[in-house]
């Protein structure tokens, strides 16, 4: 059964082509297109991996990553923050929230693929 991935970002072009990518890499995706939207999907769709933006709508996601860690029951779901936010602060404060990595904007297709397929085999 393949895995389940969330896309969580409310810029389009970003999601058309994570989509894209992670489906080509054989991923069953789900879309989210703010922060209280990936909050929601992450409790109903139940992802392996959420690919989150920092700078969302409604709720950033730190809120999210703050909100899916102080859930027990989403304890398996990993976050691979995604941003434009590229300071050392910015990673430290994603890290201390409880994202599993965290990759800043622009990033090579193959180097998000790679990360992607590295966090879930360590996660199986």
């Amino acid at each position: 059964m393949p895995h389940k991935i969330l896309i969580a970002d409310d810029e389009p072009n970003i999601v058309i082509s994570l989509d894209f990518l992670m489906r080509r890499e054989g991923y069953q995706v789900h879309l989210a297109r703010d922060g209280q939207e990936a909050i929601e999907a992450i409790e109903q769709y139940r992802p392996d991996l959420v690919l989150l933006d920092v700078m969302m709508p409604r709720k950033t996601g730190f809120e999210v990553c703050e909100a899916v860690r102080a859930r027990s029951e989403l304890d398996g779901t990993l976050i691979l923050m995604l941003t434009a936010k590229g300071r050392e602060t910015d990673i430290a404060k994603g890290l201390a929230l409880g994202a599993n990595a965290y990759m800043t904007k622009p990033f090579s297709t193959q180097e998000l693929t790679h990360k992607v397929a590295e966090l879930l085999r360590g996660a199986a």
